[in-house]
């Protein structure tokens, strides 16, 4: 089998294969937080890098492929009240991610696809490629797999409709990927919520802190009817998502040169190759 990971290939076998044509490195990035009495706080980060993973070893015999080691520092500043939580502000988080690009871009990979974990980094995520995106002149995508397929994953789901936090999903997830970590004589403790939750009208956007969403406990979800077997079904189908977009030449296309001196004097509708 080829190795994908990153971590444990050597800067020659690196550069070999960012020389290559349509080399593509892969970030997983998630968070270090509170995932209730029976998650460990690494799960985000877990499970965006075995999501990745498995999608990079369905490729990697047609296309250059890394996975970079799992981001575990991310924007969870709103599940801090439950503790075990590290956050940092969106100025930082996109310094980190700038400072990957600049890195990849100097190496000469040609691509990256940043694979999500985390809820609180889909909206700092899609501001921040679209900015890395032109500046460096590098196709970059950022995904996040529990949105992938939604009524295939929807389909394994028993207790709930879809995923949540520290859910039957996620943990399920990390049974299947480190079971040693799930606290199963937690998971009716992890039931434990009063008062109700709160959810913000649809169409509102505030700030909330999860303590309002999930009280007590900080589960959001019931992850009573978790198995390791619905984890390896969740990542079969996020993998083959992911396989699937990686190959996709439409997502792949030159970022559009908005910048440059001069461009709004070109045709607006003129391809960028």
């Amino acid at each position: 089998m080829t190795e994908v990971e990153w971590a444990r290939l050597t800067a020659p076998q690196l550069r070999e294969l960012a020389a290559r044509p349509g080399a593509l490195a892969i970030l997983p990035v998630g968070s270090l937080e509170q995932h209730g009495p029976h998650l460990p706080v690494i799960t985000d980060a877990a499970s965006a890098s075995a999501a990745a993973i498995r999608a990079a070893r369905l490729v990697a015999e047609e296309i250059p492929v890394a996975v970079l080691p799992g981001l575990w520092l991310g924007m969870s500043e709103h599940h801090l009240p439950f503790g075990g939580t590290i956050s940092v502000d969106f100025k930082a988080y996109a310094a980190m991610l700038e400072g990957v690009a600049r890195s990849l871009k100097a190496l000469g990979f040609a691509r990256l696809l940043i694979v999500n974990g985390h809820g609180g980094n889909v909206d700092p995520l899609a501001v921040i490629v679209r900015e890395l995106a032109p500046a460096y002149d590098l196709p970059i995508v950022a995904t996040t797999p529990w949105f992938l397929e939604p009524e295939k994953l929807a389909a394994i789901f028993d207790s709930d409709k879809g995923p949540k936090h520290a859910c039957e999903g996620e943990t399920s997830v990390m049974m299947a990927v480190a079971p040693d970590l799930v606290r199963e004589d937690q998971l009716e403790e992890a039931m434990r919520q009063a008062p109700p939750a709160v959810h913000a009208p649809a169409g509102f956007s505030r700030f909330y802190s999860f303590s309002e969403r999930a009280p007590v406990t900080g589960t959001w979800g019931d992850p009573r009817t978790a198995s390791p077997e619905k984890g390896e079904r969740f990542l079969e189908i996020q993998a083959q998502a992911l396989a699937a977009a990686i190959r996709d030449p439409a997502l792949w296309t030159r970022p559009d040169p908005i910048w440059r001196p001069g461009r709004g004097q070109d045709s607006a509708s003129g391809r960028v190759e």
